[in-house]
């Protein structure tokens, strides 16, 4: 999973996020400075579709245009864009907030971990990591947004509240971390930031943005990913497709070759039966809608002549366990909320981002 950093700040591994400048008590030079900080939400009585189409309520929104140019560190195997042009839109009612995000990408990359038949009739899962043992090869695309709940300065700096480097010895806190990734995350006790992961083969086919947050744990011996973390979760969730002994896929899909291929989804899912030819791939991933706070994001993209094209809807408050501390509540219209938004290309962990923060305001 990845996050948002500045270019001297490293990567966990997970979300990313950039980081912004808030327009309470900042006084903006003009209208197009004003335009390019703030996502303005235009509040609608039409139903949005999750489609990953953009229907003609959306012409009723002002768009947001987000350069992203920069990459947190240099991949030894990174092939992916080195920099693309987000365009956002949003809208609302009386119970939801709703997202259009668009950006052209020239591939379609679903193929994460998937296993491939051998000409000599074994299988072998496809992977091509870097030198922080993350892949750029075979991997999803994927989209993050960080939303700022109260961390301190996030409004000022974004990630940089929550992005730790290591040191010159290759700690963090004292915990070695040479050569496992960039950097870290993690708030100030008390203070959490959210993040919403689209992930367009663990959760685009089941209609779901994974959602999760940050918060103060700074021990990799209390969280494996430190202070990031899955919100609260009744059930579902996504795990490698491999058998007992590892040397192959334990389950396939029922009918191969769909579009939503790549993954292995509940209703397609069937034992593994090899009646495969060399060159063929079975998915690596199996994916199961996530029940729960973590579940309360929805989301559907769809890639079409090189552009990508996610819509995301999203109650404007939450209710569900540790919503206050896990997600940024929509209580109040006239506040404005600090976010950023990164894209990664093909890439674990390596990321698009752009320096600074946006504001999502409503109208």
């Amino acid at each position: 999973m990845q996050r948002f950093i500045k270019a001297r700040a490293g990567f966990v591994g997970s979300l990313v996020i950039l980081s912004g400048v808030a327009l309470s008590g900042i006084t903006l030079s003009g209208a197009v400075q004003a335009a390019n900080e703030t996502l303005t939400s235009v509040k609608t009585d039409t139903t949005i579709t999750l489609d990953g189409m953009a229907e003609s309520a959306w012409d009723n929104a002002p768009e947001l245009r987000v350069q992203l140019d920069n990459l947190p560190y240099k991949a030894n195997n990174y092939g992916g864009m080195t920099g693309v042009s987000v365009q956002l839109k949003s809208l609302y009612d009386e119970n939801f907030v709703y997202f259009l995000i668009q950006y052209d990408d020239p591939t379609k990359s679903l193929a994460r971990f998937p296993w491939e038949k051998q000409a000599d009739g074994s299988w072998k899962q496809l992977k091509d990591k870097d030198q922080t043992g993350h892949d750029n090869v075979y991997y999803e695309d994927k989209l993050a947004l960080l939303w700022n709940i109260n961390a301190r300065g996030f409004a000022k700096k974004g990630c940089d509240v929550a992005c730790h480097m290591q040191d010159d010895d290759g700690k963090i806190n004292g915990f070695d971390q040479t050569g496992k990734a960039p950097g870290r995350k993690y708030t100030r006790d008390g203070q959490t930031i959210d993040m919403w992961h689209w992930k367009s083969v663990r959760m685009n086919p089941l209609g779901l943005i994974d959602d999760q947050f940050i918060d103060s744990v700074n021990d990799p011996s209390v969280n494996k990913n430190w202070g990031r973390h899955g919100d609260s979760k009744t059930g579902g969730g996504y795990v490698d497709n491999v058998n007992a002994e590892k040397t192959g896929p334990a389950f396939m899909n029922r009918s191969q070759g769909n579009v939503d291929g790549f993954t292995i989804t509940p209703s397609q899912k069937t034992p593994f039966v090899d009646t495969f030819k060399p060159g063929d791939q079975v998915p690596g991933i199996m994916s199961e809608a996530f029940t729960g706070s973590r579940g309360d994001i929805w989301a559907k993209g769809e890639w079409q002549d090189g552009r990508w094209t996610i819509e995301i809807k999203r109650a404007l408050v939450t209710s569900g366990e540790n919503a206050g501390v896990q997600d940024v509540q929509f209580s109040d219209l006239s506040q404005a909320y600090s976010f950023g938004i990164s894209v990664f290309d093909n890439s674990q962990i390596d990321h698009l981002y752009h320096e600074g923060a946006y504001d999502l305001i409503f109208k």
